[in-house]
């Protein structure tokens, strides 16, 4: 799931040349992983396979994504991408229910996935649903995420910002994106992921009724 796109409520900043350097050195990585993975399959791609197509050192590889895992996984939820999505949620209306704030910011994570990358969208979704080290990656990071952003759930609501209710609430949503990542994938990537994430949420507000 390119560096992470930006929400639309996001202004973008400039960038000076280090800073771009630096993004063009990442998605050469990561475009490198993308298409050697789709050839190879991701077991049968290495971290040296992908640095030598980038054409930059295996140690670039690693300053740059800790793990193979998270050459395909940079910008969902990942990678400096969180602490914009908590200043996306802190400017939400006051009297928003958690839930549709959470909806909106989903909805803009997804929607930036599918407007840079459609195609390495589905390649994710397809290694999220097949590769368990990938699976378990994602689920670390959002783990990461739901701990930065349920002290904010927790405050708009009113409770204390270690409130469990709010943390497992913000954890559970963050997982709807990852479940509907693996669903779609399972499907064939026929469905409308946007429609999906809303069932997936829509479940979280109403419960398992039928």
């Amino acid at each position: 799931m390119a560096a992470p796109a930006r929400p639309p409520s996001a202004a973008p900043a400039a960038l000076g040349l280090r800073e771009r350097k630096k993004i063009k050195t990442r998605l050469a990585i990561r475009r490198a992983a993308c298409r050697l993975i789709a050839e190879r399959g991701y077991e049968a791609t290495t971290v040296e396979q992908i640095a030598e197509a980038a054409e930059v050192s295996p140690s670039t590889v690693f300053r740059y994504f800790p793990t193979k895992e998270d050459i395909v996984l940079t910008v969902v939820l990942t990678d400096g991408y969180d602490p914009m999505l908590e200043t996306a949620l802190r400017a939400r209306p006051a009297d928003e229910p958690p839930i549709e704030s959470l909806r909106v910011l989903l909805h803009q994570t997804l929607g930036a996935m599918f407007t840079e990358a459609p195609e390495e969208m589905e390649q994710r979704s397809r290694l999220l649903a097949e590769v368990p080290a990938v699976r378990a990656r994602m689920a670390e990071s959002m783990s990461q995420a739901g701990r930065r952003l349920a002290p904010v759930i927790a405050e708009r609501t009113g409770r204390d910002p270690a409130d469990l209710q709010a943390r497992v609430f913000t954890s559970a949503a963050l997982s709807a994106l990852q479940e509907t990542a693996v669903y779609w994938a399972e499907r064939g990537c026929r469905d409308d992921p946007a429609a999906l994430l809303d069932r997936a949420l829509d479940t979280l507000g109403r419960g398992l009724t039928l």
